[in-house]
């Protein structure tokens, strides 16, 4: 089993796990030419895609979905929310699925678990994914952690967690207060620190891959969320990884 990303960030989601031969996109938030050359860049080919998962409407996370599902007649799924939220682009796609936020599905060889989150979105979601002997677990686009997401992703070998912004720069930043107030709230992004404290609470003991994902150009840096999560871990800040806009994240082999 193994996991990359395409590209994290406010600009553009995706990220692509593979267990045999079942691959799985997990959100596109790019347009099509821009996700095929991403894709080209780890060695895969669109049609090569088993599935696709949504995990809300917002467009750096979907924007790309409709297109690349119509084009090489790729499956998604989807909840009810975001179906409903996306209607208009999503409607006539016959390889459709809603499915409950609770409910765990396969696709091929892969065992993918939904799970809700608070995000200011209609029926957000985020996932772990499983071969059957490991588990990825995927979190961002959250702005507070609950008990039921703790319990989801304790145990996995293999995170990649949000590390939207650190609290005092987007403080200090030019945002007008009212977008400060919906990055930083229970219903927006979450903050190096806060992250770092979930990680903190979780049970850790299997993990080899911990990657900082969804990081803000403006109200972040790498090094800032290397060591709030290496700090959490009590690790080499090298071990932490980082998923960046333009180049995503290679493979990462999960053993």
């Amino acid at each position: 089993m193994r996991f990359a990303s395409l590209g994290s960030g406010s600009e553009g989601n995706a990220l692509v796990v593979q267990a045999g031969k079942t691959s799985v996109l997990m959100d596109c938030g790019f347009p099509l030419a821009d996700t095929c050359m991403r894709l080209a860049r780890l060695g895969l080919a669109p049609d090569c895609l088993n599935g696709i998962v949504v995990t809300h409407e917002h467009g750096d996370h979907i924007a790309g979905v409709a297109r690349l599902a119509r084009k090489y007649s790729i499956p998604i799924w989807l909840t009810h929310g975001t179906f409903r939220a996306q209607f208009k682009f999503l409607g006539n796609i016959p390889k459709l699925t809603k499915i409950d936020s609770h409910h765990p599905f396969a696709i091929d060889e892969l065992l993918v678990q939904p799970f809700p989150v608070p995000h200011d979105a209609a029926e957000p979601v985020q996932y772990t994914f499983s071969d059957g002997a490991k588990r990825l677990g995927v979190l961002t686009d959250i702005g507070c952690s609950t008990p039921h997401i703790e319990v989801t992703l304790s145990g996995c070998d293999a995170l990649v967690l949000e590390c939207n912004h650190d609290a005092a720069l987007l403080a200090n930043s030019d945002y007008p207060l009212s977008l400060k107030q919906r990055v930083g709230g229970r219903f927006g992004h979450l903050n190096n620190a806060d992250a770092a404290a979930l990680l903190a609470r979780l049970d850790y003991s299997r993990l080899q891959h911990i990657v900082a994902a969804h990081l803000s150009r403006k109200n972040n840096t790498p090094e800032l969320a290397v060591y709030a999560l290496s700090t959490a871990l009590n690790c080499n800040p090298e071990w932490v990884a980082v998923a960046k806009q333009d180049e995503g994240l290679a493979w990462r082999e999960i053993v």
